[in-house]
């Protein structure tokens, strides 16, 4: 079952709150000491930043699965952390990613240090509108040295947020991406309802992703079904990509939302109606699609409104897909729509060109 942190910092004493979830997310992850201390320290300087250049936000952290990372950057579990809020933004960021840049709350050690102790860390922050940061520490650490294993990456990256209705201990929701050979197919499940119950129901759909994730969408959702009908049932969309030929394929039953961008265009990947353990449609016809240098599919649970709208004029495909993610579920809410279920974006992205394979 998916397990998220979702820790709301609006004052000093909630930077202990974090501290605390990031020492149990490591633990949860398979962090070992070191590691689970490099995570502690960036949680916690995250959630100081939060307070000093956004106002207050809130920190998710979870454990995620990066088969699909970028070459020296570490692949299997890690605990991914995210700190978003809609505060002014970081008026200068070269200075707050210097060492000692700090505030008498702070460990003092900058986003620089965690720039460093992270195998992936990134910052995206517009004036105005808000920051987002991203940080990820691996369970087994990157070779420093440069000693890497050869480099077998896909030339897409997947990333995602997964936000639990009323910061429940479990999300209804589940994301997964696999990659088998020249194919790569990334998943999305919305569990009826939410709580422990739906997040058993979206599990066992990763789950059979994970062992049948060569199979086209439709016939994965048809396998999925009789896997479902033990649980509540869930919302799946599944999607497809051809590494070799170039083109997405895509099938969804339930209100799972995908949007496909090439160029300046997005186009909208229809799901059907139906329950996947529950009721399955009598035909479930798929789509193709291209897939061009500049694609990027967003796909992602009803928590988020089917209205969302991209950020304007950003370069999407050169951010962590999880970044755009969280960017997206960032924009989409306010305190004037509370959320109703739990909220998950999942992102396939082309990777940067200089590690394109």
């Amino acid at each position: 079952m998916t397990r998220v942190w979702d820790v709301p910092v609006h004052d000093s004493t909630r930077v202990r709150d974090v501290r605390v979830a990031a020492e149990a997310a490591a633990g949860h992850t398979g962090l070992g000491r070191d590691r689970a201390a490099a995570a502690t320290l960036v949680a916690t300087e995250l959630a100081t930043n939060l307070l000093k250049h956004g106002g207050g936000g809130r920190i998710l952290i979870e454990t995620v699965h990066t088969d699909l990372a970028l070459p020296g950057t570490g692949r299997g579990p890690a605990l991914q952390m995210a700190a978003i809020d809609h505060g002014p933004g970081i008026a200068d960021l070269a200075a707050a990613s210097r060492d000692g840049f700090s505030t008498t709350a702070s460990l003092g050690a900058g986003l620089g240090t965690c720039r460093r102790v992270c195998d992936h860390f990134e910052v995206h922050t517009v004036p105005g509108r808000g920051t987002v940061a991203l940080a990820r520490v691996h369970a087994a650490r990157r070779d420093r040295a440069g000693h890497r294993s050869p480099d077998t990456s896909a030339p897409v990256r997947a990333g995602g947020v997964n936000i639990p209705l009323a910061a429940a201990e479990h999300s209804g929701d589940a994301w997964a991406c696999v990659r088998s050979g020249d194919l790569v197919t990334l998943l999305l499940a919305d569990g009826l309802g939410h709580g422990p119950a739906a997040a058993e129901a979206s599990g066992a759909a990763v789950a059979e992703l994970h062992r049948l994730g060569h199979l086209p969408p439709d016939e994965l959702l048809g396998a999925l079904h009789p896997a479902l009908r033990h649980t509540r049932g869930a919302a799946v969309a599944v999607a497809r990509l051809d590494l070799v030929d170039l083109h997405l394929d895509f099938a969804g039953i339930g209100n799972i939302g995908a949007r496909l961008r090439s160029g300046d265009t997005w186009s909208p990947l229809l799901s059907h109606p139906g329950i996947v353990g529950a009721h399955r449609p009598a035909r479930l016809p798929r789509s193709r699609l291209p897939w061009t240098p500049d694609s990027l599919l967003v796909m992602h649970s009803d928590g988020l409104p089917s209205r969302w709208v991209p950020p304007p004029h950003a370069p999407l495909t050169s951010w962590d897909p999880a970044v755009t993610a969280a960017v997206i579920t960032r924009d989409s809410s306010s305190a004037a729509r509370p959320a109703r279920d739990d909220t998950t974006v999942a992102v396939l992205a082309p990777a940067p060109q200089d590690h394109r394979t």
